[in-house]
């Protein structure tokens, strides 16, 4: 029988935890005028919403869509502020459970992970593997096709009613859930929602458990809908896409990209999280760079180059610094 969270919907909705998720909700936001708008009435605010969610006469509303490139072109939606403080109470409560339930090698969108932990991870499993670079290592790389496009609403509600008995929070996450499809009603979360990055790791978490306990990977990491496999035996790396694919199709109704299967040697350079990663280097994809050079030159500012150097220190490319550094002073 699977874990299942102790918590009532009562923790959820309660003043208190409303006011705590305020809190967290508004670092960074105190000057944007809806956060102020709402903060000049936060109590009454507050009290509507709580008496809503309780007689269940709550209903989440629209989204504010707008495109972003990070770095290639995303669709964001927005939702309203009394929407998003709702997103933040159910996260406090429902993230320290589920933390416990995911695997290790999971990194997205997780306090105390992250993409820079998960190329290290990487990186470690690659010298175990190759037993300190003695060895053949193979990787598979495969990624998930429209990924947050995809997620099918009623299996993420049968797999969170796993988990969870009180049916009104399961009533309160299916009117999040429903808030949003992309593709056709009953399918789609929205990207942006603090909850639609939780619900996604969850519902992925049942394919990190089917690798790690059915295919019995130990070399495997996940990065949202990114994810390596790393074993000496080629033809038994291949044999385990068919099943892979299966399970994603049958299982969560998910397709792997065709064209972003790979399987390779890190010697050949691995491109994983925006890196092409090698035994004992990682340099940034080429596509990434003529980003760069392209925003260098409508944006020479001081913040535009300490960002990149940022970015930059997690690689080796001193070349590359050097080339930027000529690009901002040159006319």
């Amino acid at each position: 029988m699977k874990i299942q969270l102790t918590h009532k919907f009562e923790d959820i909705v309660s003043v208190n935890n409303l006011l705590l998720a305020w809190q967290e909700f508004i670092k960074g936001k105190r000057n944007k005028k809806d956060v102020q708008k709402f903060s000049f009435n936060l109590m009454d605010n507050i009290l509507s919403l709580q008496q809503d969610l309780v007689n269940h006469t709550y209903k989440h509303g629209g989204y504010q869509a707008f495109n972003i490139c990070d770095p290639k072109p995303r669709n964001i939606h927005k939702a309203s502020i009394r929407d998003r403080l709702v997103h933040h109470a159910v996260y406090r409560i429902l993230y320290p459970f589920f933390e416990r339930i995911f695997i290790s090698d999971s990194y997205s969108c997780r306090l105390e992970k992250g993409m820079y932990k998960a190329i290290k991870r990487f990186i470690d499993f690659y010298y175990v593997v190759s037993k300190n670079n003695t060895k053949t290592c193979w990787v598979l790389k495969c990624d998930i096709r429209k990924f947050f496009a995809s997620i099918n609403h009623k299996i993420l509600k049968n797999i969170l009613s796993k988990y969870i008995p009180d049916k009104n929070i399961l009533w309160l996450l299916g009117e999040i859930i429903d808030s949003f499809y992309s593709i056709k009603p009953g399918v789609g979360l929205p990207l942006g929602n603090l909850t639609s990055q939780l619900l996604v790791n969850i519902y992925m978490n049942e394919f990190d458990q089917f690798v790690k306990h059915k295919l019995k990977e130990k070399y495997y990491i996940r990065y949202s809908d990114d994810f390596v496999i790393l074993n000496h035996n080629k033809k038994w790396i291949e044999s385990l896409v068919p099943e892979i694919k299966s399970f994603l199709n049958n299982n969560l109704k998910l397709l792997i990209h065709p064209d972003k299967i790979f399987i390779k040697t890190l010697f050949s350079g691995v491109d994983f999280l925006g890196w092409v990663n090698f035994p004992d280097h990682r340099v940034l994809r080429n596509a990434t760079k003529r980003r760069i050079f392209k925003r260098i030159k409508t944006n020479k500012t001081k913040e535009t180059l300490n960002s990149y150097f940022g970015l930059l220190r997690h690689g080796n490319t001193q070349k590359l610094k050097r080339k930027i550094s000529l690009q901002f002073i040159s006319e």
